[in-house]
């Protein structure tokens, strides 16, 4: 099973990547915020417990999260690999996470970067504002702030997974085909020695 950690501040272009890495390796795509969306929706346990908290303002803490990535991996055992959209964020995530995949006899294969310095974010971000109608798109001092959330959380996990040797930085400024490339060649050195034969579909956790 491959797991990818893909990481890279807002308009990084994690999103294009992360489609064009489920395609090309058959991975069933896990983001925290849908995975939240659809507990509530279907008003699960977990889903309930969850917007309890958000009513009153709190944030969901991790062993919701974990327990709703873990009934994700559960749903998917078949699956040749995921990757995981914007998870963990913290060490403390990232240490659960791995006690999680060990219970399913897997683990993350490798956590991969996108950076690109800010100004350019910025300039990214303000452009698909004019087009994604999302205030925090919009605003360039909410812009700023949210990178810079971003790098502070992700320097704490990209220490972590350095000492496990699986962490890369790669450069998010280019062409889309030839980062993609980079980003494959990585994943591959990372590939485990039994590799399990890649599901016909692919397939996307989702609200």
């Amino acid at each position: 099973m491959q797991n990818i950690v893909l990481f890279g501040p807002p308009g990084a272009g994690k999103g294009t990547q992360s489609q064009k890495l489920i395609a090309q390796y058959h991975l069933v795509h896990l983001s925290t915020g849908d995975l939240l969306r659809a507990q509530i929706t279907e008003g699960t346990t977990l889903g309930l417990k969850a917007k309890k908290l958000m009513d009153e303002g709190l944030l969901v803490p991790d062993e919701v999260v974990i327990g709703m990535i873990g009934d994700a991996l559960g749903k998917n055992q078949q699956a040749a690999g995921f990757i995981f959209d914007g998870f963990p964020r913290t060490v403390a995530q990232a240490a659960s996470l791995d006690q999680l995949l060990a219970e399913h006899n897997t683990q993350v294969a490798c956590m991969i970067a996108l950076e690109v310095d800010e100004q350019e974010l910025v300039k990214r971000l303000l452009e698909r504002g004019k087009t994604s109608g999302r205030p925090d798109d919009q605003d360039e001092s909410k812009i700023r702030r949210r990178v810079t959330i971003y790098n502070t959380e992700t320097a704490q996990v990209a220490g972590y997974y350095a000492a496990q040797h699986k962490f890369h930085a790669l450069n998010g400024i280019g062409d889309i085909d030839g980062i993609f490339a980079q980003i494959c060649t990585l994943i591959d050195q990372h590939k485990p020695a039994q590799a399990e034969a890649p599901v016909a579909a692919i397939r996307e956790v989702k609200a």
